[in-house]
């Protein structure tokens, strides 16, 4: 049971790491294979978050990146503007066939 706020717990969480996994790979830190593999090896987690993104959908993350900073005012939630610039070409991950990665 968690206390009434606005977003679900899981995806606070997991959008700030979304997010902040697109601003590595925007700064050239690692490649989106780096930052996945990382999560993989070190964390155990059986997608990294840029796998994970393009699963659920590049424009889904941004809308909900976008609810979150309009909910919390908070800059924390600042959309990466690569997420803005993929979402824009109509690279939504999986469902259009290219995000981070791309699918058949």
């Amino acid at each position: 049971i968690v206390n009434d706020a606005p977003c679900f717990v899981s995806n606070r969480v997991l959008m700030l790491t979304i997010n902040e996994a697109i601003f590595v790979l925007q700064d050239r830190v690692a490649s989106a294979e780096e930052v996945d593999r990382i999560f993989k090896t070190c964390f155990g987690h059986k997608m990294g978050p840029l796998e994970t993104a393009d699963l659920i959908g590049l424009d889904t993350i941004l809308y909900s990146i976008e609810v979150l900073y309009e909910s919390f005012n908070d800059s924390k939630y600042r959309p990466c503007s690569l997420l803005k610039k993929m979402v824009d070409a109509g690279l939504h991950g999986r469902k259009s066939g290219k995000g981070f990665y791309t699918y058949n």
